[in-house]
């Protein structure tokens, strides 16, 4: 193993913590991304900060917040010049490319209200989060506003599967006993193999796609870090044979709820648990259905990637490339009476993560499990680090994770991780009749107790140290009321320091602090402030060039 030349960051959507065999899933077996585990470190307690798709990414992809990258829903576009992964590692000389999904809304009115072409250079790379788009596709919305007809579609036709929209009809639709074509998107046809054979759905085609890029990479010869950003195993929950039916009733673990949750659920909680998603999760013949092809989408990325770690090891890449594994967010397929994400329980609100470093730094963590309470935000600063970046507190929100890879846990680790969501833009907001500007829920997780603030409501409030299957709400409970205030006040506390001041570094600003402590007040660039005569400015200025000449080189 070698030094971090170049870093592999692949990301799955909707896929839950727990569904992995490394994690501890009983029925499903991924021993590749398991191996991957084998070699680094799983972090066990990885949180996303939103639990929908494109501001969880937002944040991967910025290393910030919600509340400060401002991306609060998916549409909701990234504005113009939101400091971004891609500006970070350009600056170190690292190419940074997608291969896959974003669900990046250009910020198209900033963009001509400054006056940029969204086809130059610089449009590109506002338009797609900072990526060098090697290849896009968000796959889900085909004829929506994110790329109404991405290349995997004329990849489709080329082979003959004919379509104004082949993603939906041949790769995310089945086929009925007279040949016709049953939507992929209803669940009822979850059992049934997609149109197109495996070797032409999205996984297998995105796995080639990578490689097609880290062979061309190589005779360009700079760094890089390559997004691999597969759209599985988000719905429509239909995969091709044989992973169709390798996975049966049997294999699907019984749904963690109780009736006590629906019985005395917290208005938010009772106003999703009626949505249509819901009440068709929590039937179980609809769980029985959806969810072996849900885990036939996993065993087929799992496959994949096998491919891909070998053609890796092939390329002399394995040992000078930092791998990363992780989603985007989770999926309550009908634990809690949910369906989709939206709301903070683990299975939405946490996610895998597996670092592989190559470097030897990280000989002694190899195979470990990291219990340490991580955000999504860490990733950008762990990369900037890894790659001999310097660090960037005023603009990065997240902290590097290379320290724990490398066996080093710095003895004040963050207390808590936060997570957010703007239900500004669901029918709940209606249905509640909850102002635009208080459709928000905050989550803050101390590693026990979990407490979800939204405004106009009383909070939630789990602890998962005495209940880690979160079934009981103590948001109300007198009892609590102690840990309820102590964590509105740590979320507080975390709301009064957002990092918008971007453009000034805290080392910039510090730099002269040994000389600004010797004088009441400074004068910078000839302004005077507070003195009384020319001979006091006079001896101030004296003062202080004197202090500069006797400033030691450290400073």
């Amino acid at each position: 193993m070698g030094k971090v030349k170049n870093i592999l960051w692949i990301m799955c959507d909707q896929l839950r913590w727990d569904y992995l065999s490394c994690a501890g899933h009983p029925h499903l077996e991924t021993p590749n991304i398991d191996r991957l585990a084998a070699r680094g470190v799983r972090f066990d307690r990885a949180y996303v900060q939103s639990t929908i798709c494109g501001p969880s990414r937002m944040s991967a992809y910025t290393g910030r917040y919600v509340r400060t990258h401002g991306s609060t829903w998916n549409g909701v576009p990234l504005k113009v010049g939101e400091p971004t992964l891609g500006d970070h590692l350009r600056e170190l000389g690292v190419r940074c490319v997608l291969a896959g999904k974003t669900h990046m809304k250009a910020d198209a009115e900033g963009l001509a209200r400054l006056g940029i072409d969204p086809d130059s250079i610089i449009g590109v790379l506002q338009s797609e989060c900072g990526f060098e788009p090697f290849e896009r596709d968000d796959g889900l919305h085909p004829d929506g506003p994110y790329d109404p007809d991405p290349d995997y579609d004329t990849y489709l036709r080329n082979l003959g599967y004919n379509s104004d929209n082949p993603w939906q009809d041949w790769a995310n639709s089945a086929a009925g006993e007279d040949g016709e074509v049953l939507d992929g998107s209803l669940l009822i046809h979850a059992d049934k193999a997609a149109r197109i054979p495996e070797e032409h759905s999205e996984t297998p085609y995105m796995t080639r796609r990578a490689m097609d890029f880290m062979r061309a990479a190589k005779t360009d010869g700079r760094p890089w870090l390559l997004h691999l950003s597969y759209i599985k195993p988000h719905w429509p929950y239909i995969v091709p044979a044989p992973y169709h039916d390798m996975y049966g009733a049997k294999d699907v673990q019984p749904p963690v709820r109780s009736e006590d949750e629906r019985a005395n659920a917290h208005p938010l909680y009772a106003a999703y648990m009626e949505e249509r998603f819901s009440k068709t999760f929590a039937r179980d013949e609809v769980r029985e259905r959806v969810i072996p092809a849900y885990m036939g989408l996993i065993k087929q990325i799992d496959d994949q990637l096998g491919k891909l770690f070998a053609f890796m090891d092939d390329e002399g890449l394995t040992d000078e490339t930092m791998i990363v594994f992780t989603s985007d967010h989770g999926d309550y397929v009908g634990d809690h009476w949910m369906g989709e994400k939206y709301l903070f329980h683990d299975p939405s609100a946490r996610v895998p993560l597996i670092i592989v470093d190559p470097s030897p730094e990280a000989e002694t963590t190899r195979g470990t499990v990291s219990d340490a309470l991580v955000e999504m935000i860490d990733l950008v600063p762990t990369f900037v680090d890894a790659l001999g970046g310097a660090a960037k507190p005023n603009v990065l929100e997240g902290r590097s994770l290379l320290p724990l890879l490398h066996g080093a846990r710095p003895a004040t680790w963050r207390e808590a991780v936060f997570s957010e969501y703007d239900f500004a833009f669901d029918p709940v907001r209606v249905k509640l009749g909850t102002p635009v500007s208080d459709s928000r829920m905050t989550m803050v997780f101390d590693g026990r107790w979990k407490y979800v603030h939204i405004p106009g409501f009383r909070p939630m409030l789990h602890d998962l140290q005495n209940d880690p299957q979160e079934l009981v709400d103590l948001g109300s409970d007198p009892a609590f009321e102690k840990e309820r205030v102590r964590l509105h006040e740590l979320m507080f506390d975390w709301a009064r320091r957002p990092a918008t001041r971007t453009t000034k570094s805290d080392a910039a600003i510090t730099k002269d602090d040994d000389v600004a402590l010797l004088f009441d007040q400074s004068a910078p660039a000839g302004i005077l402030i507070g003195f009384w005569d020319e001979a006091e400015v006079e001896a101030d200025r004296k003062a202080r060039e004197e202090a500069l000449r006797n400033r030691k080189p450290s400073s």
